[in-house]
């Protein structure tokens, strides 16, 4: 809402009132206490609004940080001893934390991390909060102003034998998320055979369909295959119609035109890059530079790779056996100076926040310039 002209004070005051009270009932938020079983992908939407995901309970929830008021462009955030100060502000031991994403809100560039403080008992969930000073707070989920969507045809919460190992398919039920075009995009696996699966969720939440079944063919293992979970993705817009790039594990990266996936029940991507065998993508953004876009994807064994996004709408695919770990379909190169990252995000259009996860020395957050 915007006021024009010689409005009175008391009425400008009164009126952020009721916007902020309208802002969250339109969005569907209701006061309460999100009950979190686990913490994992986050995404900001709307309105400093913070998309969790719980793949424990197959539930994702909307939350109102507050956090609505910011300069994103002069944000730069350094934090060396990360691991350390996320624990002392949990009465923990750096030992007992792990932290499972980072998300930057637009609005304000401050940054947000999903948390498990293990316990003896039982584990406990916490959002943490670092503003643009760098001051750590734990976000209060109490009383709050939130809502959640349960994912139906989520697989079952137990172990389940795959070959050799034996895996809980349901804590892969939310690997990715994110918010586009007022929807929110979410990866994951669901019960049956064909489990990998990407839905679209209306916001504000409403009903939630049984998604798209996905399938790729996966250069590296040289078959098709609809059973792995996407690890991470992007939204993106190539030629005016909004795209999904998706990672793999073992590292295929898939385009799937968001149009086709809406329309139909089961739907094979275009596999555009074959990024390497034993590997293991673990964040990506997208950003422009020079006037050209790219992808920044972190991986666990290859480093981080800047992917160039030209031609990919003239890429025809990979559709045979991509082997000895070879690569093959869009170009990269790996960017030497960042190692050990875990996890990134835009924090604006110049740079990036990673959090850098280095054997021995533990977390930190660093502000990079996007190469």
């Amino acid at each position: 809402m915007r006021l024009s002209g010689n409005v009175p004070l008391y009425l400008i005051v009164c009126t952020g009132l009721v916007v902020s009270s309208t802002s969250a009932a339109e969005w569907g938020l209701k006061k309460g206490t999100p009950e979190l079983q686990s913490a994992g992908v986050l995404a900001f939407g709307p309105d400093g609004i913070l998309f969790v995901g719980d793949a424990r309970s197959a539930t994702i929830f909307a939350i109102q940080t507050q956090d609505m008021a910011g300069s994103p462009a002069t944000v730069r955030l350094n934090i060396n001893n990360l691991g350390v100060q996320v624990a002392e502000l949990l009465s923990a031991s750096p030992e007992e934390i792990r932290v499972n994403d980072l998300a930057v809100n637009p609005l304000t560039g401050n940054a947000f991390l999903s948390v498990v403080h293990k316990k003896e008992n039982s584990d406990s969930v916490v959002v943490v909060k670092i503003d643009d000073e760098g001051v750590l707070t734990r976000l209060s989920l109490e009383d709050i102003d939130f809502s959640q969507v349960v994912l139906p045809n989520s697989p079952e919460d137990k172990l389940v034998q795959r070959g050799r190992r034996k895996r809980n398919p349901r804590l892969d039920s939310i690997t990715d998320i994110a918010f586009t075009d007022g929807k929110l995009l979410v990866s994951g696996l669901v019960s049956g055979d064909s489990a990998s699966n990407v839905r679209e969720i209306a916001f504000p939440f409403a009903e939630v369909n049984s998604g798209t079944s996905v399938e790729i063919y996966h250069g590296a293992h040289g078959r098709v295959e609809d059973y792995a979970a996407i690890r991470t993705f992007v939204p993106f817009n190539l030629g005016g119609e909004p795209q999904l790039l998706a990672a793999y594990v073992c590292t295929p990266l898939v385009r799937f035109p968001l149009k086709e996936l809406n329309a139909q029940e089961s739907f094979r991507g275009t596999t555009i890059a074959e990024l390497g065998n034993r590997n293991r993508p673990l964040d990506m953004i997208v950003y422009e530079k020079a006037g050209k876009e790219f992808l920044l994807l972190a991986n666990d064994r290859r480093g981080v790779m800047k992917i160039s996004t030209e031609d990919v709408a003239h890429n025809a695919g990979i559709t045979e056996r991509v082997g000895g770990g070879d690569t093959a379909g869009q170009s990269y190169e790996t960017i030497e100076e960042l190692q050990d990252v875990v996890q990134l995000d835009k924090l604006n259009d110049t740079h990036a926040l990673v959090m850098v996860q280095s054997p021995g020395s533990g977390a930190s957050l660093l502000t990079i310039t996007l190469p």
